[in-house]
């Protein structure tokens, strides 16, 4: 199977190593638009490197990763289901929810799969607790809890391309929540502040904040998103049911203390997503070979990301207007 890749910084360069290293993957081909990053990391992994992109959808791909800059992502996603060639592209698929829509309405009948990162999917905890949610084991759920906890914020200079808090980071609970009970989000309620730096309130953007959703079914969901979370990147979900609760996300590297008569594992709290889900990704990468081989449908659509983008455009207008939001609005 040959794949190529664009996009050979922080995220892309990981994809690369974890798809060098797939049985399934003979060849990688990488492009970038600075050409020199990608012929260095092309020789590190012994792959090669397209100056273009014409080039590299020319060179007969079975499948294509995006991990390029947020406002190329539909373009790309264009040209490669325009050269039938099977697309991941991490989140979020276009720049705003009209652009996304435009993506998804101009691709819909090209018969080309398309996979979208939300890498939780793929997490053996967050699994664990679909499956519990699915076999009723919980009973009937009444509470979600969901929380993202940067350990330090991005650059100032990123956060007027972000979306903000909840399209850029809170998203990633709000596809969880989806996947996990098997539910929609139906309306919603949030809130934030700004108690670190300006760069934040500069950008119309909080850097703490607050979302309950409220499921098709009445089931109440609590999401929290900080980018000062100093402790570690933390990423956690519980779900409380009728009969048990059970959580994932509290092992011995999520990066918070306890007052109970526990031990401390001594073991070093995540620094980042990327290590936190570095498994999931590996796993979400593999899947992503055999959408493109025909083996399996796209465990996770355009759909799927345009209904986790609703959810966070709701939030972002509750939060300002003060008011709940309902998703179909």
């Amino acid at each position: 199977m040959r794949i190529g890749l664009i996009g050979t910084g922080r995220i892309g360069a990981f994809h690369a190593a974890t798809l060098a290293a797939l049985p399934a993957v003979d060849r990688l081909v990488l492009h970038d638009a600075v050409e020199q990053q990608a012929r260095e990391l092309a020789g590190k992994l012994g792959a090669d490197w397209a100056a273009d992109l014409d080039a590299l959808l020319g060179s007969g791909l079975d499948g294509v990763v995006i991990a390029a800059p947020t406002a190329v992502h539909d373009t790309l996603i264009r040209a490669a289901v325009t050269a039938g060639v099977p697309v991941f592209c991490e989140k979020p698929v276009a720049a705003g929810l009209e652009a996304t829509r435009a993506l998804l309405a101009g691709i819909a009948g090209a018969g080309v799969p398309l996979q979208v990162g939300f890498q939780r999917r793929f997490d053996a905890g967050y699994a664990a607790l679909r499956n519990a949610a699915a076999t009723g084991e919980l009973g009937w759920l009444h509470t979600v809890r969901a929380c993202t906890a940067d350990p330090a914020p991005p650059p100032a200079g990123y956060l007027p391309l972000s979306g903000g808090i909840f399209r850029d980071c809170a998203v990633h609970d709000f596809d969880s929540v989806r996947w996990v009970t098997g539910r929609e989000v139906v309306e919603v309620s949030a809130t934030g502040a700004n108690r670190g730096d300006g760069s934040f309130a500069a950008a119309g953007d909080v850097d703490t904040a607050a979302a309950v959703l409220t499921l098709d079914d009445g089931t109440l969901v609590s999401c929290t998103a900080t980018r000062y979370n100093g402790a570690g990147y933390d990423a956690r979900m519980e779900l409380a049911g009728s009969q048990a609760t059970l959580a994932t996300g509290h092992g011995d590297r999520a990066p918070l203390r306890t007052t109970d008569d526990r031990t401390p594992s001594g073991a070093a709290p995540y620094d980042g997503f990327l290590s936190r889900f570095h498994d999931a990704y590996v796993a979400e990468m593999a899947a992503f070979t055999e959408v493109a081989a025909g083996l399996r449908p796209s465990p996770c659509t355009g759909a799927d990301a345009l209904a986790a983008l609703l959810i966070a455009e709701a939030a972002d207008r509750s939060r300002r207007t003060g008011r709940p939001v309902r998703v179909g609005e």
